[in-house]
């Protein structure tokens, strides 16, 4: 367990839904830091996410949020990099220098932009049957895993040779695009990245949903 985190602190509450891949986001950022955490799932279906409790902690009524013993936070990028800079060794995750820091931002935007809109999108048409173009979400998936292809050439994680933040925020839904009617057979790149982060100690992975045959 990380030095920096008291052990006679109570667990990190984890608000989520599991097939979330922003809820999981926040999960593998916790278990990759060994950190003591609970989760507690929100009926978003029958809004529970919507109830006042819920919104005192999360005020746009989102998964995931987190309660770190009185300490509340919403949005699964900032969670993130707020268990980086509290349990982690801060430089290795968010940048040893100003060009690993800028080029890990970089990929955060990435995540709540070209990831949301591709991979992300496309699999809350099939697995929670949102109504969105689904042609067009994938097509998007497939522009972005084109650059990343290319990025990853070579490469064993986004911007260095070690995990970062980067890494972090882009699994979740890059892995399980597949569930989306998102392929990943042409992409050798992305899914040796995305091996390598499965093999980091204390990995956790995300619940499986079934890759629909067609769309």
């Amino acid at each position: 367990m990380n030095t920096r985190f008291s052990t006679d602190a109570n667990p990190i509450k984890l608000y989520r839904v599991a097939k979330s891949g922003h809820s999981h986001r926040a999960e593998l950022m916790m278990a990759l830091l060994d950190l003591p955490y609970e989760t507690i799932e929100v009926d978003m279906a029958n809004g529970e996410h919507k109830a006042s409790d819920f919104l005192a902690i999360s005020p746009f009524g989102q998964v995931p949020a987190i309660d770190d013993n009185g300490t509340t936070l919403s949005d699964s990028n900032g969670i993130i990099a707020y268990l980086a800079e509290r349990y982690g060794d801060t430089p290795d995750w968010v940048g040893r220098d100003p060009v690993e820091k800028a080029q890990v931002q970089r990929w955060l935007s990435v995540a709540a932009g070209e990831i949301f809109a591709g991979p992300c999108l496309a699999r809350l048409v099939t697995v929670f049957g949102a109504p969105f173009d689904h042609a067009a979400c994938v097509a998007k998936s497939h522009a972005l895993f084109e650059v990343m292809e290319k990025h990853l050439d070579g490469k064993s994680f986004l911007v260095s040779e070690r995990l970062t933040l980067a890494d972090v925020a882009g699994y979740s839904y890059i892995a399980h695009a597949p569930e989306g009617g998102v392929s990943l057979d042409v992409y050798k790149n992305i899914r040796s990245w995305l091996a390598n982060i499965e093999a980091q100690p204390r990995f956790v992975g995300m619940v499986k949903s079934p890759i629909p045959a067609a769309v």
